[in-house]
């Protein structure tokens, strides 16, 4: 059996907006190579904990560790160490309109390395590639679809060869056989690049199709209610709250 390797682990972590609690106490480990899913209810704080993870926002108690470097003890130049291994796919892809898929591609690679021009080109081609979009160096967002506006900001998020994908409603808007391949095109890409990937979704179906691990958070009790698998989670959890997220209110036939 494969030893699992702690990549990010989140300690007693408290997140709030002044006075106003988000979540509380929130304890889990995301191991290397996980797909790991950042599940709850509207209004959880999903979002925020990303903004957490990717070092938006600072906690207001507790400790997230990159391995066994304390991100937010570290000093400022360690800190940029650590999120330059990070690739981010916004909700909306976050695309710029005005650049070309190229272009945006290619963004990150002209402000954080020194290729030259040609080897910047062959890099984006190959990121566009690995996205399905060989080709479409030259078309602009508005002339895509929304699922190939996904792609092209997963080949962004990807451009710098991150250790860790962070990824916002990866299948939000989009119909079910684009979520699918989405979700097919993220099981390779993990298999590929060897990353570790969070997602913060409330889709079932990626859930169940691409996660291994899972926090799940609860509004009510503003802290993490369960972590796991959600596969195990749907046959082994008993709590009505989990188990009803997980069937969309239909509870689960136990035999």
């Amino acid at each position: 059996m494969e030893k699992t390797v702690p990549h990010i682990l989140v300690r007693g972590l408290t997140m709030a907006y002044g006075d106003f609690l988000i979540q509380r106490d929130l304890t889990f480990t995301i191991n290397r190579g996980d797909i790991f899913i950042v599940m709850g209810g509207s209004g959880c704080g999903k979002s925020t904990l990303l903004r957490h993870l990717v070092g938006l926002q600072r906690p207001a108690k507790g400790e997230l560790l990159y391995g066994d470097v304390s991100f937010w003890d570290a000093d400022p130049e360690e800190r940029e160490r650590i999120m330059m291994n990070f690739g981010i796919l916004y909700q909306s892809g976050a695309l710029w309109s005005s650049l070309t898929l190229g272009e945006n591609v290619a963004l990150p690679l002209q402000q954080y390395t020194n290729l030259s021009s040609d080897e910047i080109r062959e890099v984006v081609a190959l990121k566009l590639s690995l996205v399905g979009l060989s080709g479409f160096e030259e078309y602009y967002p508005s002339e895509i679809s929304g699922g190939m506006k996904k792609r092209a900001g997963l080949a962004r998020a990807m451009a710098l060869d991150p250790d860790i994908l962070f990824l916002d409603e990866p299948s939000s808007g989009l119909d079910p056989i684009s979520a699918y391949q989405l979700d097919e095109l993220i099981l390779e890409l993990r298999e590929s690049l060897g990353a570790t990937v969070v997602i913060v979704t409330h889709e079932l179906a990626s859930i169940f199709a691409v996660g291994n691990n899972s926090v799940f958070l609860d509004i009510e009790a503003k802290t993490m209610i369960a972590a796991g698998d959600p596969k195990r989670l749907l046959l082994q959890e008993k709590d009505s709250r989990i188990i009803n997220f997980l069937t969309r209110g239909k509870g689960l036939q136990r035999e």
